[in-house]
């Protein structure tokens, strides 16, 4: 399966970064393609500017020109992984501002045509959606009040992959008071996830 893999942490020494190293022999080992887009690493500017936002619209393909490298990755992917800490119930600033500078009209979406609708899907090539994140928080305190980073990527963006994609959510809870052993052990649980794609 061709794979686009998305990982953002700005530690190369982070827990993030030991499970992407995981997802990356576990997915290798089973065969698959993979492109590997490391958002720190690469600088990638996650800022909407004034002068984007004014053609986001009117101009599509000029934003899509500027990004046209990740545009062709996503495009080309049969499926997605996401690598990243949970801040602030969601994902970083850099990962956000990726959806919103690549996802763009054109490439993720057309823009709903009546009031009231919602904006019909255009990534229906991503039949596989796994998640792999950390958070401090304990998993009954998402859960209480509605696990929204989890909720944007397997609710929100349902609509704009393909009807039939697959999803698998693996997170590490209270991650600050976790020990050796519990990361240890959410490594091998992130590659039995990744092991039966």
């Amino acid at each position: 399966m061709r794979l686009l893999v998305v990982f953002c942490h700005p530690s190369r020494d982070s827990f993030g970064a030991a499970v992407l190293g995981q997802a990356t022999t576990t997915l290798e080992g089973r065969g698959h393609e993979l492109r590997i887009r490391d958002l720190y690493r690469e600088g990638f500017d996650p800022v909407l500017t004034e002068e984007d936002w004014a053609r986001y619209i009117a101009e599509p393909a000029a934003n899509i020109a500027r990004v046209q490298d990740h545009v062709t990755d996503l495009q080309w992917a049969e499926g997605l992984i996401v690598i990243y800490p949970t801040w602030y119930y969601g994902p970083p600033a850099v990962l956000k501002g990726w959806l919103d500078r690549v996802w763009l009209p054109g490439v993720s979406f057309e823009l709903a045509q009546q009031k009231g609708r919602i904006a019909r899907g255009k990534l229906s090539n991503i039949r596989t959606f796994v998640g792999l994140t950390t958070s401090g928080s304990p998993w009954w305190w998402l859960k209480l009040i509605g696990d929204p980073g989890r909720s944007l990527w397997t609710r929100g963006l349902r609509p704009i992959f393909n009807l039939r994609c697959r999803y698998r959510w693996c997170q590490l809870y209270s991650i600050n008071d976790s020990s050796s052993v519990e990361r240890a052990a959410h490594l091998e649980k992130v590659a039995r996830a990744l092991r039966n794609l």
